[in-house]
């Protein structure tokens, strides 16, 4: 299984306004060409949503329906696939302030596993290329100039 973590800085943005955007799941088709469609049903009881994705991967698509769960008081959204064409696929944006700084820090975090062994050697290093550089896209078009600040120390 393939773990993918970024951190990304976006200045002059406060975390409960980045929040609010990022959880506007509907807007991403609008600010990158890889999202080719979204669907979301109303939020549920628990008050988590289902989306529906289908996103460009080199000449093809990928499909899957995933459940997010938003938490706009910690400013987190946790998100796994329950159907599609990964085998498995789950992670979480958290969203803080920066100390010493006029902005947000962008925790994004996620795992999966195309489900094909055989070629997990040459499929998953693009499918995490692909990624990266469609959050940064996507985080440009919701925030403005956004940064990958590359790895951070933290605690494992």
């Amino acid at each position: 299984m393939r773990h993918v973590v970024m951190h990304i800085r976006a200045e002059h943005v406060q975390p409960e306004a980045a929040y609010t955007r990022i959880s506007d799941f509907a807007r991403y088709p609008e600010l990158t060409e890889t999202v080719l469609a979204l669907e979301l049903e109303p939020a549920q009881a628990d008050g988590s949503v289902i989306s529906s994705w289908l996103v460009r991967f080199r000449k093809g698509t990928l499909r899957w329906t995933e459940r997010d769960v938003l938490d706009p008081i910690a400013r987190r959204i946790e998100f796994a696939q329950i159907s599609g064409d990964f085998l498995t696929m789950e992670g979480s944006w958290q969203l803080d302030p920066e100390p010493d700084r006029d902005g947000v820090l962008i925790r994004f975090e996620t795992r999966f596993d195309l489900g094909i062994p055989s070629l997990a050697e040459i499929l998953d290093p693009v499918a995490e290329s692909t990624l990266r550089s469609n959050i940064v896209l996507i985080l440009t078009g919701l925030l403005g100039s956004v940064v990958d600040v590359g790895p951070l120390n933290e605690p494992v």
